[in-house]
């Protein structure tokens, strides 16, 4: 299954498995050994994509598991009701990817799409699709602006994709009635949010603590605005 970690002796794989299975745990997350392989060999790929394709500055194996892996399973469980999940900017696969390869086991009725301008990126994520088998995956070579779609989407999410406001506007047409956005930053974007469109509020705000990650990362859940009902705004904690 997928492509084996060639430039990696099964102790620097173990040694990865052991370390991305304990940051699981911390997020409250019981990975399947199905899950861990998957997710490695999703690291794999990306490692011997990026040597030509430079998909990401992340160059290290413990990093990646790190900055991506785990920075991507803070959040999924903030999608634990979705049905139909677009990741806009979706670049080298995250959240996407990860959000996929997790929801095969916890969530085998989710679908998730990608999206992203650029082919090279694009080819990639068809790549891993098909290495990995990831039968819930579509990915779409677009502008967000112009991709059309049906059905809509329950979630739309995005990792540092663009400021807030840009995220909402260009990918708003995308969303099903009732759906929200999921955006991934690092610090509190404030500024951003006091320029959100009109109708569009920031239902929750939360606090990560990522595993091994010594960095701000916070996740906000945008909706339409429903007149009466207050933005809510948490802190600190993971769900």
């Amino acid at each position: 299954m997928g492509a084996p970690m060639s430039t990696m002796d099964a102790a620097a794989r173990a040694a990865l498995t052991q370390k991305l299975e304990s940051g699981a745990v911390v997020l409250g997350l019981a990975l399947t050994p199905y899950q861990l392989e998957q997710l490695l060999d999703y690291v794999a790929l990306l490692l011997k994509w990026n040597a030509v394709y430079n998909l990401t500055a992340v160059r290290d194996p413990a990093q990646m598991v790190s900055q991506h892996l785990l920075d991507s399973l803070s959040v999924v469980q903030a999608f634990a009701r979705a049905g139909r999940v677009l990741d806009v900017g979706a670049g080298g696969g995250l959240p996407g990817i990860v959000l996929a390869i997790w929801a095969n086991v916890a969530q085998p009725d989710m679908k998730i799409s990608l999206v992203d301008t650029v082919h090279k990126k694009t080819a990639f994520l068809t790549q891993v699709k098909a290495e990995l088998g990831l039968q819930n995956v579509t990915v779409y070579t677009a502008r967000v602006e112009q991709l059309q779609v049906d059905p809509l989407f329950d979630v739309i999410t995005s990792r540092a994709f663009a400021e807030l406001a840009n995220f909402v506007k260009w990918s708003a047409h995308l969303l099903a009635p009732g759906g929200h956005f999921i955006a991934m930053k690092g610090i509190a974007p404030q500024q951003e949010i006091d320029h959100l469109p009109p109708g569009w509020v920031v239902r929750e705000m939360q606090s990560l603590t990522v595993p091994g990650l010594d960095a701000e990362r916070h996740l906000l859940r945008i909706e339409r605005q429903n007149p009466g009902v207050a933005t809510i705004k948490i802190e600190h904690g993971t769900e």
